[in-house]
This record gives C-alpha cells, sequence and structure tokens, in this order.
C-alpha cells in the first residue's frame, strides 16, 4: 500500500517558478467566463516567476501545499489591509490546482492559515472571491464564512465585484 505525503509549508525563492505555473493553472481554472479573456490574460502575465521570487521575500506569508514533492496549492496572508471584511486577519489568496480540488486540501489550508492567524492575535479572518465564482463562494460558506458584504476592485484596469465572507 502506498501512502501520499501532504505538507504545507512557507514558500521558498526556488518555488518561484512553479507557483507561477500554479498561478496561470487555478486562475484560467477559476476565472474562465468571469474576467474577460484579454484582461485575465494580463492579470495571469503580471504574475511571472519573478514576481513569485519577491512573494516569497516580502513579510507578508505565502504557505504552499506540497504533495509528493509537487505544490499543489498555496496561500498568502496576513493583517487585513483594508476595513471592508471587518476583521483584523484576511487571506488574499487561496488556490488549490484543479485536479486536487476535492480532496480536503483547500480545507487543511485553510484552517493552518487561521491557525497561524488566531496564534498571532488575529482570530476574526475575512476572505473576498470574485462575484460569479461560486465554486469559491461555497467553499467558504462551507467553511462556515458569513457573507458579509459586496465591493468591486480593479485589476488590470478591469472592474471585478466580490463578496466578503467572514469567519468568528
Amino acid at each position: 500500500m502506498r501512502t501520499s505525503t501532504t505538507s504545507i509549508r512557507r514558500a521558498r525563492p526556488a518555488d518561484a517558478d512553479r507557483l507561477a505555473d500554479l498561478f496561470d493553472e487555478t486562475w484560467r481554472e477559476a476565472y474562465r467566463g468571469i474576467i474577460t479573456g484579454v484582461a485575465l490574460e494580463r492579470m495571469i502575465s503580471q504574475r511571472s516567476s519573478q514576481w513569485w521570487l519577491g512573494a516569497t521575500q516580502r513579510s507578508r506569508p505565502l504557505v504552499v501545499v506540497e504533495q509528493e514533492g509537487s505544490i499543489v496549492g498555496y496561500a498568502i496572508y496576513g493583517p487585513a489591509r483594508g476595513r471592508m471584511l471587518q476583521a483584523p486577519g484576511e487571506i488574499d489568496e487561496l488556490y488549490i490546482r484543479p485536479t486536487y480540488q476535492g480532496l480536503g486540501l483547500g480545507r487543511r489550508l485553510f484552517r493552518a492559515v487561521c491557525n497561524y492567524l488566531g496564534d498571532h492575535g488575529l482570530t476574526r479572518v475575512g476572505v473576498c472571491a470574485l462575484e460569479g465564482n461560486e465554486r469559491a463562494c461555497t467553499f467558504y460558506t462551507g467553511l462556515g464564512g458569513t457573507a458579509i458584504g459586496q465591493a468591486v476592485d480593479r485589476m488590470a484596469g478591469t472592474v471585478l465585484s466580490k463578496v466578503g465572507f467572514r469567519f468568528d
């Protein structure tokens, strides 16, 4: 019998290329039909390996889910960057490679991030999902998140509506 090893760890500079590939794949899957093709391509192109290299060296935590040596998910999080979520902690991004979704890895990553934030006094956590991303909205609701409001965000010259979820 073979067992698989899954770990959640801080991202390292050597992960930059794999994170860029993961970002490309997850964003294409999550936002096809929600973000127009040109805008989506522009957003993806802004997250090159060089961008991810810098992200691994910033103070905002970036963690990866690694399974059998492959990076299959990531999360970026920290203190809230604004007031919309009405929470001191925020998950900026949380993505799992499409072929690994439905295995509990997203839930495991979410809990690990919330535990880290809670250990640092940020017990109330917020996260946003793009309106129309039913998979993400269902995921956060299923984890006990309460939809607390809507806002708009500008990305790559495109105005996008988002829904905020809070976890107490």
